[in-house]
């Protein structure tokens, strides 16, 4: 896939043709925060799951659950309130969704969400969010997002189709054993500069090879070429390994 380039962007942000109200890019930690979810079918199901992917305290609210929802109160995994909305039920919540099929309970959500000035996500109404979910591809802490502001989820999908093609687990493997050669480098040397030679000789080398086929030996003879000897590359490798090769470990 061919990269977009931007020709009208200066330094100061200058130049970019932006519509009012254009969405701000940002990644949220919502680690043991409070989102809560009104609404219990299908959609709110999506929403809970990737919620619970990130580490978050998720209470659904609504009178009937979808299968899977009832699943994960009975793990223990989601708060329910086994009733439909009322007004102060998004109090206290760092993120809100209404997920609910409809249109009055949804319209009442999004009147308190603006009363708190809080963050919500409505189903099918982009107009109406304060944030948008984008179309996601995530191998470990490899997270790539496109967003077409709610405009065409088709497009977003077929992007997101061709990410996933050209950024597969290899990419998570290689994000994991940088973050774990960092971890070792900031500890035995001091000069950053020889920081980022280091590592963007790593990305010169056949590392992102050995690891889409995970071919152990030739990501041993690589590493064993660019790293110092103070890193102890043997260790690196057999720790990836023991994992099966997963990017989330």
């Amino acid at each position: 896939m061919s990269p977009l380039r931007l020709s009208s962007i200066s330094s100061a942000g200058k130049g970019i043709e932006l519509g009012q109200g254009a969405l701000y890019p940002v990644g949220l930690k919502i680690l043991d925060r409070l989102c809560v979810v009104i609404g219990g079918g299908v959609v709110a199901t999506r929403k809970i799951e990737g919620l619970l992917a990130c580490g978050a305290q998720v209470r659904v609210i609504s009178p009937e659950l979808d299968e899977r929802i009832v699943e994960m109160v009975q793990a223990g995994q989601v708060e329910w309130l086994a009733r439909g909305y009322k007004v102060g039920d998004l109090v206290g919540a760092f993120l809100a969704f209404a997920a609910t099929d409809r249109p009055e309970i949804q319209g009442q959500v999004v009147q308190e969400a603006e009363r708190l000035g809080g963050l919500l996500n409505v189903a099918d109404a982009p107009e109406q969010c304060s944030f948008q979910l984008p179309a996601q591809v995530r191998n470990g802490d490899l997270l790539l997002t496109v967003a077409t502001g709610g405009n065409s989820p088709a497009l977003a999908a077929t992007i997101r189709a061709e990410l996933e093609q050209n950024y597969g687990p290899e990419y998570g493997l290689l994000i994991n054993l940088m973050g774990r050669i960092r971890r070792q480098v900031v500890v035995d040397q001091e000069e950053q500069d020889v920081h980022r030679r280091l590592f963007h000789d790593i990305l010169q080398t056949s590392v992102l090879q050995a690891l889409r086929e995970q071919n152990w030996e030739l990501l041993r003879q690589e590493l064993g070429r660019v790293l110092p000897a103070s890193i102890d590359w043997e260790h690196l490798v057999s720790g990836l390994q023991q994992q099966g090769g997963n990017p989330e470990s």
